[in-house]
């Protein structure tokens, strides 16, 4: 009996090992591939914040708490079980719908700099009479933005776990949507409470607490505003790589090929400073092309006769016209 005892618990002792090494497997592969995705992270976290820009003070957290759930619902509900099945049984279709995602992040960027080129910006209405309505369009599209920042996420990190069992992927996978999703919208929740935390150190009684507090009451709609142009680049950007990429993928190499080779070259020539160069001449390139790709779609919604903003300055014309000759 005490035999059969010892076996069973050596049996169990070497289980318990094999569940350790399992996670610590889980965890090494979970960082490699949350560290590829890092230039995503960034950009997710710098796009984010616009979206609360102007909002009243008390509902900036429960917006980002509800763009945070939208988020892992994209990331688990969403995209996990397509990008799984996809890489299992048909690994090409993921190239294709990333550049569908590349495209819609190059349109939105480039819409916002014709809204600012054009004068027709955005009018939003002061955060003390902003209505619910308003709120949930805000977090929608938030959220719709975080759909193709997060397929990019999820897709580079399931590239550097491909070769890992379906089902070890998968729980390498959550752990990187949720850890990802935990780190960006925690940031961005400090990122716009800033000026919250600056109120309450200018309310202490020392000199040097009052002084910190005014300099971020003071800097912080700079910093918002700031993130807010680096989010409509990051979008450019992102979504630019994400063609230039997905086009060399498919067969059509000669885009990537010129911005590696400019890439290599700026490397070459520039000593130490070689490996940062290279990296803002491809990240130029990028934007480049996202801005040609965006200003295509933006062209063809905006500026066309079959655009669908021309058909809604017809009708709006033609209410204006029936209202002027009504008495």
């Amino acid at each position: 009996m005490s035999g059969g005892l010892a076996a069973l618990l050596d049996d169990i002792a070497a289980m318990a090992k094999m569940a350790a090494a399992s996670l610590d497997d889980v965890s090494a592969a979970a960082g490699r591939a949350g560290t590829k995705a890092a230039g995503v992270v960034i950009d997710d976290t710098a796009v984010t914040p616009r979206y609360v820009t102007g909002v009243l003070s008390n509902r900036e957290l429960p917006m980002i708490m509800k763009i945070a759930r939208g988020s892992l619902v994209n990331k688990l509900l969403i995209i996990l079980p397509i990008a799984l099945v996809l890489s299992q049984w048909a690994p090409w279709l993921l190239t294709p719908i990333l550049m569908l995602g590349g495209t819609y992040l190059s349109y939105e960027g480039v819409e916002k700099l014709w809204e600012k080129v054009s004068g027709h910006q955005e009018t939003r209405s002061p955060a003390a009479t902003q209505s619910p309505e308003q709120e949930k369009t805000l977090v929608n599209g938030a959220i719709r933005t975080d759909l193709i920042l997060s397929a990019e996420i999820m897709v580079i990190s399931l590239n550097e776990v491909a070769h890992e069992p379906l089902l070890q992927r998968s729980i390498i996978l959550v752990v990187v949507g949720i850890a990802i999703t935990v780190g960006v919208y925690g940031v961005v929740a400090v990122i716009v409470k800033m000026d919250d935390i600056g109120v309450r150190f200018t309310q202490r009684a020392g000199a040097a607490a009052q002084k910190f507090g005014r300099a971020l009451v003071e800097g912080m709609p700079v910093v918002l505003a700031v993130l807010s142009t680096v989010g409509i680049i990051a979008m450019l950007w992102v979504g630019g790589h994400i063609l230039l990429v997905g086009a060399d993928e498919i067969g059509w190499h000669a885009p990537y090929a010129l911005v590696h080779h400019a890439e290599q070259a700026v490397h070459a020539a520039t000593g130490p400073l070689g490996g940062v160069l290279g990296w803002l001449t491809n990240t130029a390139f990028s934007f480049i092309a996202g801005v040609l790709v965006g200003a295509v779609v933006v062209a063809v919604v905006h500026v066309l006769p079959f655009g669908r903003n021309h058909g809604d300055e017809h009708e709006v014309r033609a209410e204006e016209t029936e209202t002027a000759v009504t008495p």
